[in-house]
């Protein structure tokens, strides 16, 4: 494993991160056989296997945290859980970093979202034993996914609001939202707006850090560290929730609820004609260049 060394100014001060562990390309894979290579697919009507992707989490997370837990809520008679594991000071302001492990329909969903579910785990891996200023809460979402975007029934939603209705001191949000496709061929890149091609270019071969203006210090900090970090191609876009896409994951919920948060992408159905398809799988997807973001994600971690 490579030896890193990250530089960084949090808050006035100069800090030296030397680390000496990175992001295991293979073990992201593997995290992404288990998470697709099942028998049905994981949307809100299979709640069984729903509650057996949980618990494969619940386990993961409890290989490298002892502070993992469940957060229960009912729709329609049926228990949906989201599954927590957290890291640093128990009483510190609280960064999320979150991922749906849900689905959309009868398809595998490998890039949307079990990228985001795997980068998660190896940030557990990543982050345990480390000392840590903030206490950082992983959260991976049930029911991100169609007929509940949107609504009040959204995994996000219920623990932003718990987050809300408990009075804790949320310093911002990171949401992983499809992290795995990227593509160094000409016209592999769309837009929401047609001129952004002349300034971002047609190859989709960088990941994207979203915000919307005023979205907070938390998540304009999180941006330009993660940006400074150079370990992949980065693009830092700030949009109104109007233009499309700019609110579709579940950093939406904490917005709604006045935290700062943003989302990282490989910029979804924009690039990824796979999206929400059933030739949404693992096959499809860069294994070297997700490792790279989920390094950046824990680089930045690490320092605030």
């Amino acid at each position: 494993m490579k030896r890193l060394i990250l530089s960084a100014c949090i808050m006035g001060c100069s800090i030296v991160l030397n680390a000496t562990e990175n992001a295991d390309s293979s073990v992201l894979r593997q995290h992404l056989i288990t998470l697709t290579k099942t028998d049905g697919f994981r949307n809100s009507e299979n709640v069984q296997l729903l509650n057996q992707i949980a618990a494969f989490i619940s386990g993961e997370f409890g290989k490298y945290s002892k502070n993992v837990y469940e957060q229960k809520y009912s729709i329609r008679g049926k228990v949906y859980k989201n599954v927590i594991c957290s890291f640093g000071p128990a009483n510190a302001k609280r960064i999320i970093v979150g991922a749906h492990y849900d689905v959309c329909g009868n398809q595998q969903g490998a890039d949307d979202n079990g990228s985001g579910v795997a980068g998660l785990l190896e940030l557990a891996r990543l982050l345990s034993g480390k000392e840590l200023k903030c206490r950082i809460d992983l959260v991976a979402y049930t029911l991100e996914e169609p007929p509940y975007y949107n609504t009040n029934g959204m995994g996000s939603f219920v623990h932003a609001k718990s987050l809300a209705d408990s009075g804790i001191n949320v310093y911002g949000m990171v949401s992983l939202e499809m992290i795995g496709y990227f593509k160094d061929e000409k016209h592999t890149q769309s837009y929401p707006i047609a001129p952004l091609r002349w300034i971002y270019g047609s190859r989709g071969n960088f990941i994207t850090l979203i915000r919307k203006p005023n979205s907070g210090r938390f998540a304009a900090k999180f941006a330009k560290n993660f940006k400074q970090a150079n370990e992949i191609r980065t693009v830092k876009f700030t949009a109104p929730k109007l233009l499309p896409g700019i609110d579709w994951s579940d950093h939406r919920n904490y917005w709604y609820f006045g935290f700062s948060a943003l989302m990282v992408t490989d910029t979804s159905y924009l690039r990824n004609k796979s999206y929400h398809e059933i030739t949404d799988t693992l096959e499809q997807l860069d294994f070297v260049r997700m490792a790279k973001v989920v390094d950046g994600v824990y680089q930045v971690l690490v320092t605030m």
